[in-house]
């Protein structure tokens, strides 16, 4: 109990044990790191089988223990395992997430569930973790929500254009990206990738929203394609709004969102929770919970398009809260790929490079996975302090992160040796890096106190949320 301890105050995350460099083995004792450290954000990189997954898994954990909330976007569906837990190591609780590989396995489906339970149970125990720490866990409240989709908890994300906080407002530079990123990821939506120095489509929207907000008016869909056609506005800088894009080009636009508007399958982004990031990450009692935001199931449109908004969203939440040293809460972003790239500039970039230079500030860490290093943005690199490289597979990759751990002061790996390591390391197994700690050093993941499964299934997900769905049937029913 002594050790439980040790690892449970506050202010501590239990996630790793150090590695021994000539054997590769775990040692014995405990490694703790500051959760604060992870105000200045982190980043996980290794290829697939890396163990990147349960890593990610492990800090959500060790944060809702600490009553610290998540918001994790989650592209693969891998995320969602953090809803398989069970305090009772029951088989039958198993039972629906082994069928398919007991089956493939030509096990009988309860004896592998009973198998994989037992392992479970002696896997998290080996780490001197028990099912106490396992119930805590359980008893967070976890939400798979599936925007565009009734897979899982519904959100409602396109109801209207929300006016923008007034510290949003007020503020230039923060306004202007943030009606950068707004009007793009509209755009993306429907299949227009602008410029915004040459996009006639961008320039059109940017002064219909801007103004709009500027007058205070909530907007929707429907309202912004009646300001396409007819805006309230008759110039463009100094050029007439019919010489600069005249109203035929304008039709055409607006029947681009009113084709969306009237696609059947746009009806499940206008239903369910509303996008509130106070109530996605509270309940209220003031308990922390667990939004898991599944989007495998868009397409890359509409990915782009709600990863923005989403990051919009929550820039202005967090700029509503006040300063702190301590973590307050993380935004966890698991396969980045695509959305913060080193030389391309999509919608995403822009709110996710804001969130990594001032989210510090206000307390949030930015946690980012991914497969390869090259698939980030190179400004962003200056702004993550701490970072956890598992095996990777190409000589570019290699490269990539070489020099920025052998220039690590006080390291005692050699170029050669580090080489080597990032080609060799057994699964669960990383460098880490940290502006908090004096020299790299190795380090082994521990068990997680969920189930890793793998990628989640539409039926899998609806699953697990059909309590959530129906309380929320149940609520909108009453509602209306």
């Amino acid at each position: 109990m002594q050790m439980q301890k040790v690892y449970e105050k506050l202010g501590l995350f239990y996630l790793v044990r150090d590695v021994e460099r000539q054997t590769l083995e775990s040692a014995e004792a405990l490694t703790l790191l500051k959760n604060k450290n992870f105000t200045t954000h982190a980043a996980i990189i290794g290829m697939t089988g890396s163990g990147k997954t349960g890593l990610g898994i492990s800090i959500i954990e060790e944060a809702a223990l600490d009553n610290i909330p998540s918001l994790i976007i989650d592209p693969k569906g891998d995320m969602g395992n953090l809803c398989l837990t069970d305090p009772e190591f029951s088989p039958a609780s198993f039972e629906p997430w082994v069928s398919e590989e007991a089956q493939s396995k030509n096990e009988d489906t309860n004896a592998y569930a009973q198998k994989i339970a037992a392992i479970w149970k002696e896997g998290i125990g080996s780490w001197d973790q028990d099912s106490e720490r396992v119930e805590k866990f359980h008893r967070v409240e976890k939400t798979i929500y599936t925007p565009g989709s009734s897979a899982g908890v519904s959100i409602n994300v396109m109801s209207s254009l929300a006016l923008p906080p007034k510290e949003i407002m007020e503020q230039s530079d923060t306004l202007a990206a943030y009606l950068k990123s707004t009007v793009t990821s509209l755009l993306a939506f429907v299949g227009i990738e602008a410029d915004p120095l040459e996009s006639k489509e961008y320039i059109l929207l940017a002064q219909i929203i801007s103004k709009s907000w500027i007058g205070k008016e909530e907007m929707s869909i429907a309202s912004l394609i009646g300001k396409i056609i007819s805006p309230s506005f008759e110039r463009i800088g100094v050029l007439p709004l019919e010489d600069f894009y005249p109203r035929e080009k304008r039709f055409t636009l607006a029947t681009k969102f009113n084709a969306l508007l009237a696609s059947p399958g746009f009806a499940a982004w206008l239903k369910g929770d509303e996008l509130d990031i106070q109530k996605l990450l509270y309940d209220e009692q003031g308990k922390a919970k667990v939004a898991i935001f599944s989007i495998s199931h868009l397409n890359d449109n509409e990915r782009m398009f709600f990863v923005t908004l989403l990051l919009n969203k929550y820039i202005a939440w967090m700029r509503r809260q006040s300063g702190t040293s301590a973590l307050k809460t993380i935004l966890y972003m698991d396969e980045i790929f695509g959305f913060f790239p080193p030389t391309k500039n999509p919608p995403s970039k822009e709110p996710m490079l804001l969130l990594l230079k001032q989210a510090r500030a206000f307390g949030t860490g930015i946690v980012l996975s991914t497969q390869n290093p090259v698939d980030l943005d190179y400004k962003g690199l200056s702004n993550i302090g701490t970072w956890m490289v598992g095996r990777l597979q190409t000589t570019q990759d290699i490269d990539r992160v070489i020099d920025g751990l052998e220039g690590q002061a006080g390291s005692s790996f050699s170029k050669g040796e580090i080489r080597d390591l990032l080609s060799n390391l057994p699964k669960r197994t990383f460098f880490l890096k940290s502006a908090h700690l004096e020299a790299i050093r190795l380090f082994s993941t521990r068990w997680v106190l969920s189930y890793l499964k793998g990628p989640l299934k539409k039926d899998e997900i609806s699953a697990l949320m059909r309590g959530k769905q129906q309380k929320q049937h149940f609520e909108y029913a009453s509602y209306t």
